[in-house]
C-alpha cells in the first residue's frame, strides 16, 4: 500500500510540473488553446491523484466524481490533439509557402543578374568594341605613311595592343552573355564553351549529349549553362586535372548533367561552406527545384550529378 502511495505522489508531482511548464508555454506561443487544454487536463489529473490518495486513506469518495474527472481529461486531450494536428498542417503550409517564396526571390535575383550581364555585354560589344576598331583603322592608315622606323615599330605595337583589346572585349562580352545561347540553345552554347576552354587550357574535355536543337525555358538554359561553366572553371583553376568528362542528356521529362574530372579532389561539405563556386551552383540548381549530388575525396577527383525536371520549370 505504501508503494502505491509513493507512486501516486510521484505521479502527482510530475503532473504539477507539467502544468507549470504548460502555463509558461502560454506566454511563449500564440497557439494558446492547446496549452490551455493541456493545463486543464493536467490539473484534472492532479485532482484525480488527490482523490486516489484519499481513497487509499480510507476516506469515502463518490466514484461518479472520478468518472467525471476522467471524462474531462479525455475530452481535453482529444481536443488538444486535434488542435495540434491543425497546427502541424499550418506549419507545413507555412514551410511550403516560405520555400516557394525563397525560390521566387532567388529566381528574381538570377534573372536580374542575367539581365545586368546582357546589358553590360551589349555596352561592351556595341560601345567599346567599335571605338577600338575605329582607333585601329586610324592607326593602320597612319602606318601607311612613310615614317621613321621607330615610329613604325611603335605603331605596329599599338595596333597589336588594340587587337588584343578588341579580342578581350569580345571574349568578355561573350562570357557575360553568350549570344550563341540565345540564338542556338543550350547544346550549342555548351559545345562552344567546351571547345574554347579545352583549346585555351590544353585540357581534354569530352562532351556527350543527346541534345540537338531542343529549346527549354530561358531560365533553365541560362542556369544549366552557367553551372557547366562554373564546374569547368573550378576544375581548370583549382583541381589540376588533365581530363574532364560531362554528359548532358534529356529524357523527355528531366534534364540531367553528369560531370567528372580527374583532379586532386576536395571535401565537398567544406568547399560548399567556404565557396569555390559550389554554393553558387547549389543555389542556382535550387532555384529550379533540381537535385545536386557532389562527390569527391582527396586524390580521386570529383563528380557531380544534377537533375532538373523540365515539366516543373516550363
Amino acid at each position: 500500500m505504501t508503494g502505491l502511495k509513493i507512486l501516486l505522489v510521484v505521479s502527482l508531482v510530475v503532473q504539477l510540473l507539467a502544468t507549470i511548464f504548460a502555463i509558461r508555454l502560454i506566454r511563449r506561443t500564440k497557439y494558446n488553446s492547446i496549452w490551455i487544454l493541456c493545463i486543464i487536463a493536467f490539473s484534472t489529473m492532479v485532482a484525480e491523484r488527490i482523490l486516489h490518495l484519499m481513497i487509499l486513506d480510507g476516506k469515502p469518495i463518490d466514484p461518479h466524481l472520478l468518472i467525471i474527472l476522467g471524462g474531462v481529461v479525455s475530452l481535453c486531450i482529444s481536443v488538444a490533439v486535434l488542435f495540434a494536428h491543425r497546427l502541424v498542417n499550418y506549419l507545413d503550409r507555412v514551410d511550403r509557402q516560405r520555400s516557394l517564396f525563397n525560390k521566387r526571390i532567388l529566381t528574381a535575383v538570377l534573372r536580374t543578374e542575367e539581365r545586368a550581364r546582357q546589358n553590360f555585354s551589349k555596352e561592351l560589344h556595341d560601345g567599346l568594341g567599335p571605338l577600338l576598331s575605329s582607333a585601329k583603322m586610324s592607326l593602320s592608315a597612319i602606318s601607311q605613311n612613310e615614317n621613321q622606323e621607330e615610329q613604325q615599330e611603335l605603331l605596329k605595337n599599338t595596333i597589336y595592343v588594340i587587337d588584343e583589346a578588341i579580342r578581350s572585349v569580345r571574349e568578355i562580352s561573350n562570357n557575360m552573355s553568350p549570344q550563341i545561347l540565345i540564338d542556338f540553345g543550350l547544346a550549342q552554347a555548351v559545345r562552344n564553351f567546351v571547345t574554347r576552354s579545352s583549346a585555351l587550357h590544353g585540357v581534354n574535355i569530352r562532351l556527350n549529349t543527346n541534345l540537338r536543337a531542343e529549346r527549354f525555358d530561358s531560365d533553365v538554359e541560362v542556369i544549366i549553362y552557367r553551372v557547366v561553366c562554373e564546374l569547368i572553371n573550378n576544375s581548370l583553376k583549382h583541381s589540376g586535372c588533365t581530363a574532364i568528362t560531362l554528359s548532358l542528356n534529356f529524357d523527355g521529362t528531366a534534364l540531367s548533367l553528369n560531370y567528372t574530372d580527374n583532379g586532386r579532389g576536395f571535401n565537398p561539405e567544406a568547399m560548399i561552406d567556404c565557396g569555390m563556386g559550389l554554393s553558387n551552383i547549389a543555389s542556382r540548381i535550387g532555384s529550379l527545384s533540381g537535385s545536386l549530388d557532389i562527390r569527391s575525396s582527396k586524390g580521386k577527383g570529383m563528380s557531380a550529378d544534377i537533375s532538373v525536371n523540365i515539366d516543373n520549370n516550363h
